[in-house]
């Protein structure tokens, strides 16, 4: 069975860090770009950044740009969100997505599967 599993979320406080796993199993990443999403209460989910599958290209949302860097362990099946310069406005689910080809989107139509989510909250 695929699955994404995202963990290391929690509590932090504006302009803090944290750094987001998404760990898959079942299937290796190696021919996956990844996308990282995020959902805040009552908006839709967005586009955060991605990474293509072999890891060469990566987009940023002007939102996370400077912030934000993505990166992959292929050898260890997982893609990593290091979120430095946390701000409220950060607070949300964070997702990761996977779709089988080399480039990646910051679309959310563009993946064919999910995890479950890891939550963020950038509170003081």
């Amino acid at each position: 069975q695929l699955q994404l599993v995202e963990s290391g979320g929690g509590l932090v406080q504006p302009g803090g860090s944290l750094t987001l796993s998404c760990a898959a199993s079942g299937f290796t990443l190696d021919y996956y770009a990844i996308g990282w999403f995020r959902q805040a209460p009552g908006k839709e989910r967005e586009g955060v950044s991605c990474i293509s599958s072999s890891g060469r290209s990566t987009n940023y949302v002007d939102s996370a740009k400077g912030r934000f860097t993505i990166s992959r362990d292929n050898a260890k099946n997982t893609v990593y969100l290091q979120m430095n310069s946390l701000k409220p406005k950060d607070t949300a689910i964070y997702y990761c997505a996977a779709v089988r080809r080399e480039w990646c989107t910051t679309l959310n139509a563009g993946y064919d599967y999910w995890g479950q989510g890891t939550q963020v909250t950038v509170s003081s």
